[in-house]
């Protein structure tokens, strides 16, 4: 297969496997597009409402969905069977809108036919659409300049031959304040070519994993903030012939936020304060690892974070002050860089793996151990305590050996 380079020959391997290799999540080879964390109890529940043909497509890296969205205008970048923006248009509600851009006819044609059935459980009309393009031509799919208040994505720039393209667009159909909320897999080195035209590989959103330095570098070059982790997660690649392929390469699922306001970088001090009023983020809000905001106490933070808090599309939920000096409150927080994060990503799924030698490979990439393997103690405490197996949910079926990826229920 040609490199990257070759845009026309990544399409076409990307489209096969979507399209036609897949037929449901269960068919995957690694944990790349399964990996995440379960998405909030709000997301949940709407996932529970989405017909199960969109469900039933699904293939994420995490759960790239903001609250407190009501009324904005949502863009969806490689969108898939739809399910990220079926879950969007419920959180934006009638007045908000949804954009998913996808170039796969297999998965638009699901993405569009349950739309009206969707409807009906949400008792109005969605402003949902689903457009045929690619991501690196946003442009040219219809979608105008700062047109996007948000812009999701769920493990797909990675599979874009073109990265940097898709970047400077989204930059451009953002509105100033905008934000690119999107998990996606990285790698902790430079992959060789044997790896980046693997078909598989690619396909598994592998092949196609930037190295974490070189993206952050390219989001500040297109002109976006310092990219902000929300969460890092492990992904493992359970195929043995696969992970002959990759050698020492290690790969996570990796959930920023990049936004588009000013790249401040004064000296000044700021002050920062929650004043609640996001829907399931009533007592605290977690803008990134290192920035957790509890409703009613006052933070020290950077320019750049007070950049965001106040000129983001979060800002009606913030109260940011210039201070003269912040006696009295603890030094702004310092940003942990990302391969810390990652390194303890890997060093806690380690830690975590004792059930590989009872749980199959498609169960361990679930995330959860099915109801016999679990009341038998193949799932360590660690699992247990962790959600990975709880046994409420395993009693009831909801982490079932038929289910294969728990964000749809867990």
């Amino acid at each position: 297969m040609a490199s990257l380079g070759d845009s026309n020959a990544v399409y076409s391997s990307v489209k096969d496997y979507y399209g036609k290799v897949l037929e449901s999540s269960k068919d995957l080879k690694t944990s790349a597009c399964t990996a995440g964390a379960a998405p909030h109890a709000i997301v949940r529940k709407i996932i529970k409402t989405i017909p199960s043909a969109v469900n039933d497509k699904f293939y994420g890296c995490g759960n790239p969905i903001p609250l407190g969205i009501e009324g904005k205008d949502v863009l969806d970048l490689g969108s898939g069977s739809g399910r990220d923006c079926y879950v969007a248009a419920a959180l934006v509600g009638p007045q908000g809108s949804v954009t998913g851009v996808d170039m796969t006819d297999e998965q638009l044609q699901t993405a569009r036919e349950n739309i009206d059935a969707f409807g009906t459980t949400l008792g109005y009309t969605p402003n949902l659409k689903f457009v045929t393009g690619y991501i690196e031509e946003l442009k040219a799919a219809g979608i105008t300049d700062s047109s996007a208040d948000i812009c999701i994505s769920n493990c797909v720039i990675n599979l874009s031959p073109n990265k940097k393209l898709v970047l400077q667009g989204v930059f451009d159909a953002l509105r100033s304040g905008g934000e690119l909320y999107f998990s996606d897999v990285y790698a902790d080195q430079q992959l060789p070519s044997s790896v980046r035209t693997h078909d598989v590989l690619l396909g598994e959103c592998i092949g196609g994993a930037l190295f974490t330095q070189e993206f952050e570098q390219m989001a500040v070059n297109i002109g976006f903030a310092r990219p902000r982790v929300l969460s890092v997660g492990h992904i493992a690649i359970n195929d043995a012939e696969l992970q002959g392929l990759v050698g020492g390469a290690k790969f996570y699922s990796i959930l920023y936020r990049l936004f588009k306001v000013p790249q401040e970088q004064a000296l000044d001090s700021f002050v920062a304060e929650y004043k609640g009023g996001i829907e399931g983020h009533e007592d605290e809000y977690m803008l990134d690892v290192d920035h957790v905001f509890g409703r009613g106490k006052r933070v020290q933070v950077d320019a750049n974070t007070a950049a965001v808090l106040s000129s983001a599309w979060l800002a009606g939920f913030f109260k940011v002050d210039k201070v003269e000096a912040a006696d009295g409150l603890e030094p702004a927080a310092s940003t942990t860089a990302t391969e810390v994060l990652m390194e303890q990503a890997y060093n806690a799924s380690s830690s975590n793996s004792g059930s590989s030698s009872c749980c199959a490979p498609k169960e361990e990439a679930s995330g959860c151990c099915p109801p016999k393997k679990e009341s038998s103690g193949c799932c360590p405490p660690k699992k247990e305590s962790s959600g990975c197996c709880p046994p409420k949910k395993e009693s009831s079926g909801c982490c079932s050996s038929k289910t294969s990826n728990p964000s749809t229920c867990c």
